[in-house]
């Protein structure tokens, strides 16, 4: 079952890649599909979908490097590094996605800019006066 939710997370990423278009993603989310960001904000479906694909022309040349995609039970993990073209910012992404019945029913978002992780890694220190 891991390995079967893994693939579907793969295919997921090929397809997008692939055809740059969010339209390839519509036959792997389920109906009732919820996408939640850091924030607390929640995307149905078809807003997910509308924002992906909003953001493909812009990340089209996009290098996308996959460092783990992990499988438990019904949620798969993706840690990954992306970069746009011509030196543009890079970014530290994890995706959690929860599969049911062969579908992505939920995702979950992380995003950090690299350039900032060092003063993401001390948040917890006081602030000098």
């Amino acid at each position: 079952m891991t390995t079967d939710n893994k693939n579907i997370v793969q295919r997921a990423l090929a397809e997008l890649i692939e055809t740059g278009s969010a339209d390839a993603l519509e036959p792997l989310l389920s109906d009732d599909f919820v996408h939640h960001r850091p924030d607390s904000t929640t995307s149905t479906k078809a807003e997910w979908l509308a924002a992906v694909q909003a953001a493909l022309l812009p990340l089209a040349a996009m290098r996308v490097e996959v460092h783990h995609l992990l499988a438990d039970g019904d949620h798969v993990v993706m840690h990954s590094r992306r970069q746009l073209p011509d030196a543009g910012p890079e970014i530290a992404v994890v995706d959690i996605w929860r599969i049911d019945d062969g579908l992505i029913a939920e995702g979950w978002e992380i995003i950090e800019p690299v350039a900032q992780a060092a003063a993401n890694l001390v948040w917890w220190e006081p602030a000098e006066r």
